[in-house]
């Protein structure tokens, strides 16, 4: 067939070339943009750099021994972040363990099982729970769980406990219901919607035609879940985790109330303890001393460092799933 001129395809038309104005807005956009970013990079980098400032009198004192010794003394200036460190990672360590079978839990019912009827409104109050302040959480941690906590849970167990076995060392201390367990239940509820909400909306992205693939092959739901729906959403799944952990981590009022404030090593899961998060909340205000405002903010550094490399590590691990 012979090609004319009015069976040849048109040539592209030339892009309209772009006006003064548009090209100076394309340029300041850039320039917002770039700002934005390198603004949050230099506060990231004020808050490290006044911390390292306001804490070196502490680091300057004590050395080494801030970070391996438990004894807090304000009397004797005397300061030491291993037990607030301690509490910290158990209490935390502790709620994620708690909380993540629950929001799994949680999110797989109302995208596999839940009917439809009730999956908006049970989905909305989930998330709804993790708009409740985390004071409300602490006073009702204080005033309602730990009584209740203290006669239906924590006396039977003491009781039952033999002298002189494993179980009652870590099951010793005072029947009143706080302490790092307590902490530890408040924290795991606290977390429970943001690791549930974002788990679901992590399920609610897997094509519908790989979930039905694998109900036409004969798998039964649990199958699905464990050989389809979390290997596919295990990227997101680890982010979920770590913002769990993260706000675990730094949660200061509901700790505060509940994890009954004694430095130290914490003994047992009944025993009292402390975080850093609760400890500069509870001392800021009555550091009249330098040394003593020092150590508060260099336990304020610890904290951001401890935050920090859980977040790098789950980055780490993001990665590495990405790229198998």
């Amino acid at each position: 067939m012979t090609v004319t001129a009015d069976t040849a395809p048109a040539a592209a038309a030339p892009a309209p070339p772009r006006s003064a104005f548009g090209a100076a807005f394309d340029r300041g956009f850039e320039i917002l943009c770039f700002s934005a970013a390198t603004f949050l990079l230099t506060a990231l980098g004020g808050i490290v750099v006044s911390l390292v400032i306001g804490g070196w009198p502490a680091f300057q004192t004590f050395g080494l021994n801030f970070f391996v010794s438990a004894e807090w003394d304000p009397v004797q200036e005397i300061y030491g972040a291993a037990g607030a460190v301690t509490g910290t990672l158990v209490s935390a360590t502790l709620a994620l363990v708690l909380a993540l079978p629950l929001s799994l839990g949680i999110a797989i019912f109302l995208v596999e099982l839940c009917p439809p009827i009730l999956r908006r409104p049970i989905g909305t109050a989930v998330e709804l729970l993790a708009g409740i302040p985390s004071i409300v959480y602490g006073m009702w941690g204080l005033f309602v769980f730990a009584p209740w906590f203290a006669k239906h849970v924590q006396m039977p167990i003491m009781m039952s406990a033999r002298p002189g076995t494993l179980w009652e060392t870590i099951t010793t201390g005072v029947p009143n219901g706080a302490g790092i367990l307590s902490a530890s239940i408040i924290l795991a509820i606290m977390i429970l919607p943001f690791i549930a909400a974002t788990m679901r909306e992590l399920l609610l992205t897997i094509p519908a035609q790989v979930r039905e693939s694998a109900y036409g092959l004969g798998s039964t739901t649990f199958e699905v879940v464990r050989k389809v729906s979390l290997p596919y959403i295990r990227t997101g799944a680890i982010g979920a985790v770590m913002l769990g952990l993260g706000r675990a981590l730094g949660e200061t009022m509901a700790v505060t109330f509940i994890i009954g404030n004694a430095h130290g090593f914490p003994t047992s899961i009944f025993a009292s303890g402390s975080t850093i998060a609760s400890t500069i909340a509870n001392e800021f205000a009555e550091a009249t001393e330098e040394l003593h405002a020092a150590s508060l903010i260099a336990l304020g550094l610890v904290l951001f460092v401890i935050t920090f490399a859980v977040l790098a590590l789950a980055r780490l691990l993001i990665g590495r799933q990405q790229h198998t």
